[in-house]
């Protein structure tokens, strides 16, 4: 697939250029603009997944129940962004090595790539990103999405790397992992990191600079509640003198 990347890594879009029977399935709200000569349909699953896979994925995995997929009848282009700001990468799947996408990384695809959720095991149970990962396998472009630039970073065999679980966006089958507190239960607790991925390579893993669970909890102290209507001066008070 042909396909353009710009406006990164604060704002990006990824731009496709389609011939014509080319296939697109994308999470739901993720097109921008698209050019005439491409049919719309939306469904359930992707690559097969159906209604289960649709309930799995929103239900699990913290994405949309729907997909839409976009078909060229015609020589054309289409465009997509995430929600946030932030980077945009295209990941090439040949059909060996499946990626572990974590919830809101998931963007669009080819027709080739499918998508369903893998169960972590109990060792996620406490996890912020939730006990489901977005298993994304096959052959095609996978396009993935950030809150902030990524980073890519490889691992060799027994090769250890710690993230925080608000900053990981995907990484490969390939490597084990486990979460655990970051540091003893005073540090987790009262250190701002709460918990970590341990991955042990071979593999890669895929990073992102901020953590939208970060940012959401440094604005709730300026945000209106019910009692005070306006708690800490609103928005208003990160500006003030």
């Amino acid at each position: 697939m042909n396909h353009s990347i710009d406006y990164g890594p604060a704002f990006a879009m990824a731009t496709c250029n389609l011939d014509p029977g080319d296939v697109v399935i994308a999470e739901g709200g993720a097109m921008v603009s698209m050019s005439p000569g491409i049919e719309v349909a939306t469904t359930s699953g992707a690559a097969g997944g159906g209604v289960l896979g649709g309930l799995k994925r929103a239900a699990l995995g913290g994405e949309s129940f729907f997909m839409n997929t976009f078909t060229a009848t015609a020589a054309a282009q289409i465009s997509f962004a995430p929600a946030s700001p932030g980077d945009i990468i295209a990941h090439p799947l040949d059909g060996s090595n499946p990626l572990l996408v974590t919830s809101g990384s998931y963007l669009f695809s080819g027709n080739g790539v499918s998508v369903d959720t893998k169960w972590g095991g109990a060792k996620t149970f406490f996890s912020r990103e939730g006990l489901f990962l977005l298993n994304c396998s096959g052959r095609g472009d996978l396009f993935l999405s950030s809150y902030g630039a990524i980073r890519k970073v490889d691992l060799v065999a027994g090769q250890m790397f710690t993230v925080d679980t608000g900053h990981i966006v995907a990484f490969d089958a390939t490597l084990t992992y486990q979460v655990r507190k970051f540091g003893n239960w005073k540090s987790t607790l009262l250190g701002g990191e709460g918990l970590v991925v341990e991955l042990t390579g071979p593999g890669s893993v895929w990073v992102q600079t901020r953590s939208i669970q970060s940012f959401a909890g440094f604005l709730a102290p300026f945000l209106p509640t019910q009692t005070s209507g306006n708690a800490a001066g609103g928005i208003g008070g990160l500006f003030s003198s």
